[in-house]
């Protein structure tokens, strides 16, 4: 006969403690019902001695959370994405809920199988950067009262939380510094995508160039395609374009297949070719020259997520209207896209 294994029960008589407090030991919740660290370490050291390992599934049937929140983003890799999943993570061991992830790559196939395998483990809540087409299930997922917050891009249609960012008014202010310094034919390089973030960016450069007289100039690419593809691509354009003075890169991964292209064609920065990006990476910084970029609030958009999901979680899921955050990104001027001024100091 196989040999029982311990429960939550069996620890709680052995150590002489109360089930409870295992329980919210074992759950992260130690300090929050402010269980001393002395008695949190001496549960945890014999939950690791016996190789007690709980049974999340049966938790959740019992008492209906899982104490877990389904994170699915574009790609857990990138420097966007990855720092905010981190950021939320930490938060989320501190309220006592763990965090499973899944990354789409824009697939919306993938995403859909995510939601569905999210929705049998019972998670207590979404936490979505959403790919295209699932408007549906995350309308079946709300009905069905569970918690969701939609971030870094909109799903029209459905009535959840949402935590963005200023794409339009950033992408304004970026492209009126760079007329300002003096650049004349600015192109954006952005997605072949509608998704609204991506929208917002485009619509913001078309309406800021038209404004000053100028025209469009503007090379949206597959989100799939491969760095050296990217790159090739983006020479061409250069080539078929020799008027432009200054390129707007729309994200970050672009604007470093960007960075290669002008560098095989042996064009200066910004002496011939002026650089702008939205969305930040560390490389920008340490580019010589420097590289102008848009960057976003990380931390204050993760808080932001995380805060409202665990006031669903916590609260009614229909006490208030859908709650729409948008928080402010900060155009940081570098080297790159200065070119009548010297950088201040």
């Amino acid at each position: 006969m196989a040999e029982k294994k311990p429960s939550i029960n069996d620890i709680a008589k052995h150590l002489k403690v109360a089930k409870s407090t295992v329980s919210f030991i074992i759950n992260g919740k130690a300090e929050a019902h402010r269980i001393s660290k002395e008695q949190e370490q001496r549960v945890l050291n014999y939950v690791k001695e016996i190789g007690f390992k709980p049974n999340y599934m049966a938790q959740s049937l019992a008492t209906g959370r899982s104490n877990s929140i389904g994170l699915i983003v574009e790609n857990i890799g990138d420097s966007f994405f990855g720092p905010i999943a981190l950021m939320i993570e930490k938060q989320a061991k501190k309220s006592g809920y763990r965090i499973i992830y899944s990354s789409t790559l824009g697939d919306t196939q993938a995403a859909l199988s995510v939601l569905d395998l999210f929705r049998d483990t019972k998670v207590d809540g979404f936490i979505v950067a959403p790919p295209l087409h699932i408007e549906k299930q995350i309308k079946a997922i709300v009905d069905d009262g569970v918690p969701v917050v939609i971030f870094d891009r909109m799903l029209e249609g459905v009535d959840t939380d949402y935590v963005g960012t200023n794409n339009h008014e950033m992408v304004v202010e970026a492209c009126e510094h760079l007329l300002t310094q003096g650049f004349e034919h600015i192109a954006f390089v952005s997605l072949a995508s509608s998704q609204s973030q991506m929208k917002e960016r485009l619509d913001g450069y078309i309406s800021c160039v038209n404004a000053h007289g100028r025209s469009p100039i503007v090379l949206e690419m597959t989100y799939n395609d491969e760095g050296n593809s990217r790159k090739q691509e983006i020479m061409k354009f250069i080539q078929s374009h020799p008027e432009i003075d200054a390129i707007f890169f729309a994200t970050n991964y672009l604007c470093i297949s960007g960075l290669e292209a002008i560098r095989e064609l042996g064009l200066k920065i910004p002496e011939q070719i002026g650089i702008v990006v939205f969305d930040e990476h560390d490389l920008f910084r340490l580019f010589t020259p420097s590289i102008t970029s848009i960057v976003q609030p990380l931390e204050q958009l993760s808080a932001a997520i995380f805060n409202t999901l665990l006031k669903r979680i916590n609260g009614s899921p229909a006490e208030h209207d859908p709650n729409l955050q948008v928080i402010p990104s900060e155009l940081i001027i570098r080297e790159s896209s200065i070119k009548q001024k010297k950088l201040r100091k």
